[in-house]
């Protein structure tokens, strides 16, 4: 696989990067990114890309971190994961043996970020994912964190919001049993919504690359459900909407952060029109953080950014947090002050990492699709 190495200090401004290259040298950091450039879910990918590169450029721009009083500037080797678990394992092998990177940032998609996890642990590397939700991500290990919440807080949050704001008492879930967040996201919101007095009345599966969902939502329509749970991805859900609405299925549909891509919306069209879903952040948020953000995203790519790109680059800031805060440049002075960091106000909110875990406690956000583009509802605290 071709391995994209990036000099953040070529986008910078001429006169930043006559300071770096005279004063500090060629950037000597070396973080590692595993982002799904192509395959199944390539938006994710791209949004993560940009992001590493916008906040490593700020960083450097900035005059890098310093580490035990020494100033280093940052320089990413980008691997693409594919969006398959096997490249992202090779992905992070490369990454740990040949790069000798000192953190990893990604793989986002959980398909992906549970085994790398385990690659970065085994060799000590810190990795921090910024939207693996799956608890397979960081459970039982030392070295492995995100800037995410959970799929059992997830699960909570939906639950919470389909018994309360909808008020739904039935409810039916379509899911892939042969993907890691897909299948905890389903398998939790059903947990949580039984337990809040509702009933799941239809629990269908299907496989990954399925394009005909007719038998599934055939047997969900006859169950009578008062809202139906898709935690599927961007890239599956507009044709299932379609394919529900085909079948006459007139009821609310809901989405975990799967559906976060500006994409889904674009290829839904009408489809998606009145589907709630859960995320990480909205753009719109009346916050100077993520205005400054948003607009600088905007500016640079010509796009408004996602959670995916939001959560890369407080991933980015949570490591330049920990760098300044290690006692020496290596991997566990690293992982050590990733560990001790309890409070954090990223651009996705406000994080709080409890002593020994790698899991932030944190609001999510519940979005409309009105009027052709997602819209805030409300925020839902831990």
């Amino acid at each position: 696989m071709k391995r994209l190495s990036t000099l953040p200090f070529l986008f910078i401004s001429g006169a930043a990067m006559l300071w770096a290259c005279g004063k500090k040298g060629l950037p000597d950091l070396a973080v590692g990114v595993i982002a799904e450039l192509s395959g199944d879910i390539p938006a994710v990918g791209a949004s993560c890309k940009n992001a590493a590169e916008m906040a490593v450029a700020e960083l450097n721009e900035a005059g890098g971190v310093r580490v035990a009083g020494k100033d280093h500037l940052l320089r990413l080797e980008i691997e693409d994961s594919k969006g398959a678990a096997a490249e992202a394992v090779e992905a992070a092998k490369r990454l740990v043996k040949d790069d000798k990177v000192l953190a990893i940032v990604g793989p986002n998609a959980s398909l992906g970020a549970v085994p790398a996890s385990q690659v970065a642990e085994g060799a000590k590397v810190p990795m921090i994912s910024p939207w693996s939700t799956n608890p397979k991500t960081t459970a039982g290990k030392k070295w492995i964190f995100r800037a995410c919440f959970t799929d059992a807080f997830e699960g909570h949050v939906l639950a919470k919001f389909a018994t309360g704001y909808v008020q739904a008492t039935k409810a039916a879930v379509l899911y892939d049993p042969g993907s890691e967040a897909p299948k905890s996201q389903a398998e939790l919101f059903k947990k949580d919504f039984e337990e809040a007095g509702g009933k799941v009345v239809a629990f269908e599966t299907y496989k990954t690359g399925d394009k005909d969902f007719a038998a599934q939502l055939g047997r969900i329509k006859a169950a009578s459900p008062d809202l139906i749970f898709l935690p599927s991805y961007y890239n599956e859900v507009p044709l299932q909407l379609q394919q529900a609405h085909k079948l006459g299925i007139d009821v609310r549909f809901l989405g975990s952060d799967n559906w976060s891509s500006p994409e889904l919306v674009k290829s839904s069209g009408p489809d998606a029109e009145g589907a709630t879903y859960c995320n990480h952040y909205s753009p719109d948020a009346r916050v100077d953080a993520v205005a400054r953000f948003v607009a600088h995203y905007k500016n640079k790519f010509g796009q408004t950014p996602d959670d995916v790109a939001a959560l890369t680059y407080d991933s980015f800031m949570l490591l330049a947090k920990a760098l300044s805060g290690a006692a020496k440049l290596d991997r566990e002075a690293i992982r050590d002050a990733l560990s001790k960091i309890r409070d954090f106000d990223g651009v996705t909110g406000r994080m709080t990492f409890k002593e020994g875990s790698g899991d932030p406690v944190k609001s999510a956000v519940m979005m409309k699709v009105e009027g052709g583009k997602p819209s805030f509802i409300t925020n839902i605290d831990p």
